[in-house]
C-alpha cells in the first residue's frame, strides 16, 4: 500500500526502548523521521518546545505517566499542537477511553502493537488535520 502522509515527523514516548527502538526503526524504514524519549518528564519537555506530525505516547510508564503528559500539554495549552495516538497494555473502560479524548488523544491502540496498523493509525490521524 503507498503511504499517503510522506515524511511524517513522530515522537515516540515510552519508558521501554527496545520498543521505541523498534518502532523507530520500522517509521525509517517507511521514510518518516522520528525522535525517541524514554520518559514521560522528558517527553512532556519536548512536546512543550517542538510540534510533531503524531506523537505515539504510552500511559504506563514510572514516575511520569503518559496521562501526566497529556495533563501537561492541557495546562500549557500546548495539547492542540500535537497528534496524539497512546498505547496500552492494559483494557481500558469506556469512562476512560472518554476520559483519554477529552484530554486530547484522538486513538488508543492495544500493546503489543502490530507496526503496519500503526503507520496507518499515524498516516489516518495526519490526513484528519
Amino acid at each position: 500500500m503507498l503511504s499517503i502522509f510522506l515524511n511524517m515527523k513522530v515522537c515516540i514516548i515510552d519508558d521501554n526502548e527496545s520498543i521505541t527502538k523498534l518502532i523507530s526503526k520500522f517509521l525509517e524504514m517507511k521514510g518518516h523521521e522520528s525522535v525517541i524519549v524514554n520518559s514521560g518528564k522528558e517527553g512532556l519537555e519536548i512536546l512543550e518546545k517542538e510540534d510533531f506530525d503524531s506523537v505515539v505516547l504510552d500511559l504506563a510508564m514510572p514516575g511520569f505517566s503518559g496521562d501526566m503528559v497529556l495533563d501537561g500539554l492541557n495546562k500549557s495549552g500546548r495539547i492542540t499542537n500535537h497528534r496524539i495516538c497512546v498505547f496500552t497494555a492494559s483494557s481500558i473502560l469506556d469512562a476512560e477511553l472518554e476520559k483519554l479524548k477529552d484530554k486530547g488523544v484522538l486513538h488508543i491502540l492495544k500493546k503489543p502493537v502490530d507496526l503496519p496498523n500503526l503507520i496507518s493509525t499515524l498516516e489516518e490521524i495526519n490526513n484528519s488535520k
